[in-house]
């Protein structure tokens, strides 16, 4: 695997009312050369801070930043191959998209034939064709996105750096400009790292997802391994819903209030997390060998595509279950009914194991 950036124990403190604060605390990173990664946490974790050191803007206290292999830890930002597409767009209002586009290649006093060329291929890459005269406040938010984009892509950097550009846009576009960004990173084959705090965004696009918290990376790995097998209990409630349930362990079973909760191969202290779609809802005391608890209807929530049910346990916990509207979109149960919720044993990932 050929590394497009590389961070080595990289640390980043500041001085803050007298105290020295770390926004960043020893964070080692290795982006494959063409890799779609995420920096994804809450504001405040430090993955704005990381990607604004692997871009030149801001220096780390300790550590070192390599660009394809070289240290550039001390590196101005605008001598590093890499460019940064921020929410804002930054497009200049006066010019048209063309122009905007064209900038950077003006700037570096590309050859006209050239920049005629670069700024068409760009334009059909992000769907602008056509749209070349058009001045920025006459397109739609998506549509400004693109132009940025194009705007960054266009000088061909090694790397484009994206600091939650879709932040501004609603949701239905923002869902779609998901899709899209993804469509362009695969055909322009660009290193892409994207900052965001929306769950959803980095599970869509992502190749890899460094989940931090707090100035640490909790989690590195792909989509599918950080939601079915989060490695801390931050990272369990933070990607999606999900339900922890704690307690001691015997023989592979862990008894919980009004239940079981089969955890083969595991004895004493344990953190299971289970995910709302896995867990059934019905009024039958579940067969031998699945995880069976029994509780309360506390609250049932319509949401199109599926009913979100809080079910009360008799400690006074809470189980989430999602059951999906695949016939019709009639309750299984309602406010107050005494139900059973199942779900197989290997839906129960002890965290930590």
């Amino acid at each position: 695997m050929t590394s497009a950036i590389e961070l080595d124990d990289v640390v980043k403190e500041y001085l803050s009312h007298g105290e020295v604060v770390q926004a960043v605390k020893g964070v080692s990173l290795d982006i494959a050369e063409g890799e779609f990664f995420s920096l994804l946490g809450p504001s405040g974790c430090g993955k704005t801070t990381t990607m604004r050191m692997i871009a030149g803007f801001e220096a780390p206290t300790k550590g070192l930043v390599k660009l394809h292999g070289q240290d550039v830890t001390n590196v101005p930002p605008n001598k590093r191959d890499v460019n940064m597409v921020f929410q804002s767009y930054a497009l200049f209002p006066h010019m048209s998209v063309w122009d905007n586009v064209a900038f950077g290649l003006k700037q570096r006093k590309t050859p006209q034939d050239e920049i005629r060329r670069r700024v068409g291929e760009m334009l059909e890459i992000v769907d602008l064709a056509g749209r070349e005269k058009r001045r920025p406040r006459e397109m739609s938010g998506g549509q400004q996105q693109r132009v940025a984009l194009a705007r960054a892509l266009v000088n061909r950097p090694r790397a484009l750096l994206l600091d939650e550009p879709l932040g501004a846009l609603d949701l239905k576009l923002r869902q779609a400009m998901q899709i899209e960004l993804k469509r362009i990173q695969r055909e322009v084959g660009i290193t892409f790292v994207y900052v965001t705090h929306d769950q959803n965004e980095a599970l869509t696009m992502s190749d890899r997802i460094a989940v931090m918290n707090d100035g640490l990376v909790e989690q590195l790995a792909g989509p599918r391994e950080i939601y079915e097998r989060p490695a801390t209990a931050f990272v369990a409630g933070f990607i999606g819903t999900s339900n922890l349930l704690t307690g001691a362990a015997t023989g592979g079973t862990l008894k919980i209030s009004g239940g079981r909760v089969m955890v083969p191969g595991q004895d004493g202290d344990v953190t299971v997390t289970v995910r709302p779609e896995k867990i059934t809802i019905g009024t039958e005391e579940p067969a031998a060998g699945l995880s069976a608890v029994r509780g309360t209807v506390a609250e049932v929530v319509y949401l199109g595509t599926y009913n979100s049910y809080a079910v009360s346990l008799a400690d006074g916990a809470e189980i989430t279950v999602f059951q999906q509207n695949a016939h019709d979109a009639t309750a299984t149960a309602e406010r107050g009914d005494s139900v059973w919720l199942s779900w197989q044993a290997q839906h129960s990932y002890v965290i930590g194991s």
